[in-house]
């Protein structure tokens, strides 16, 4: 297998404290990493680097761990650039516009939604996410949640069913039986294509009775748990993620002091998605109590078409530091070893000997210039462990 060394590194930041400045960041100077295509061999003093088949020269660029994207829905048809128009000029955000993307969804083909998937997934490596978990819920029909799985699938690993995303408009009338079908058929139609199962806990979605019901059966099917909660209002969903063992609890916009104890007290990651609260003018989610209190906490872009249409980690890094009041390595620390721990993985989000090859080159000096200049084309190189993703994009682009 061909061997590549990135030399010259002017920072390097691992994420790996047992390295370099032995802090969380793992951080050091004039170093140089060697990978296989698929692992990380080696990681030193540039001067010191072994010879490998490959010299890539960073020419005193910064070098940071992939971006590990552990929240999107990057399955879909449509867009609602009117809502956010609307937004804008005053409207609040309620959660309603799912529906309109369900019917757009529902109407494409599966080729047309490999085609758009594709573009953005793209736009996601470009900006150096490596990792990206995506979820179903735009179809919200047995057969339909199989095809968003089953498209998802061509683009990672981390592929989560959100079957109780809303209750679509066909059960308006009787919510039941829309999750006696989610927790039942559906279920067992799509726990084969998925690690993860995901609920909306939160106001005009589904229920802490509801939400909790479908994740007790889909942890019976094998599936491991996510939940999408506190966005709207203090749902409860933060405190069934913690009951549940759920490996992230995402937004947290509206918690209170025993939802943040709680948090600190598990290991269950507080995933802020701030292109929401960007994209609803709504306030965004407090970090600093999170982080201060002794929570995991990741960031991620929540890619969807309504409340972030975002594809650009960098953008979220910046209105972390700025919105949120987490420092630059917080923020990078994050949406880098934080997204890895909201995905319990523990070889991505890191530079280490035998972690995935994955890691961005900077068009900058220093790390923190994610935040320093937001909307600047900041990655210059991203590499990836393996071809599955790139080959994805490009047979599905064809």
């Amino acid at each position: 297998m061909t061997t590549r060394v990135v030399v010259n590194i002017g920072e390097l930041t691992t994420n790996d404290p047992r390295f370099g400045d032995e802090t969380v960041m793992g951080r050091a100077r004039d170093a140089a990493v060697v990978l296989d295509g698929e692992r990380v061999l080696w990681i030193g003093p540039s001067a010191k680097a072994p010879d490998a088949d490959e010299l890539i020269d960073a020419e005193g660029a910064a070098v940071v761990p992939g971006f590990v994207d552990s929240h999107t829905h990057l399955v879909f048809a449509g867009e609602r650039s009117d809502e956010f128009e609307a937004r804008m000029a005053g409207e609040r955000y309620d959660g309603g516009g799912i529906g309109r993307t369900v019917a757009a969804t529902r109407a494409a083909t599966s080729a047309q939604l490999r085609r758009a998937t594709a573009r953005r997934w793209n736009e996601l490596f470009n900006s150096g996410v490596t990792t990206v978990e995506i979820k179903s819920g735009y179809e919200l029909t047995t057969e339909g949640e199989v095809r968003l799985l089953d498209v998802a699938r061509s683009f990672s690993d981390e592929v989560t069913f959100l079957g109780a995303h809303v209750v679509p408009e066909e059960f308006a009338s009787n919510r039941d039986a829309y999750v006696d079908l989610v927790a039942g058929e559906m279920l067992d139609a799509c726990a084969p294509l998925a690690r993860w199962a995901d609920v909306f806990c939160d106001e005009g979605a589904f229920s802490v009775d509801e939400s909790r019901r479908i994740l007790l059966k889909a942890r019976e099917a094998g599936l491991e748990l996510r939940v999408h909660g506190n966005q709207l209002g203090e749902s409860g969903g933060v405190a069934l993620a913690v009951e549940l063992d759920a490996a992230s609890v995402d937004h947290c916009t509206h918690v209170n002091d025993r939802d943040v104890a709680m948090l600190a007290a598990s290991r269950t990651v507080a995933t802020l998605l701030p292109g929401a609260e960007f994209s609803t003018r709504s306030a965004y989610p407090s970090a600093r109590r999170l982080l201060d209190a002794g929570a995991t906490v990741a960031l991620a872009t929540d890619c969807n078409p309504g409340t972030s249409y975002v594809t650009s980690m960098g953008f979220v890094i910046a209105l972390a530091v700025r919105e949120m009041s987490m420092t630059c390595d917080e923020a990078l620390w994050a949406a880098t070893g934080g997204g890895a721990m909201a995905l319990r993985r523990d070889d991505v989000g890191v530079l280490r000997v035998g972690a995935r090859a994955d890691l961005v080159i900077l068009n900058a000096p220093r790390a923190a210039h994610l935040a320093y200049r937001p909307g600047g084309a900041l990655v210059q190189h991203t590499l990836r462990s393996g071809a599955k993703p790139t080959r994805a994009v490009r047979e599905n682009l064809a």
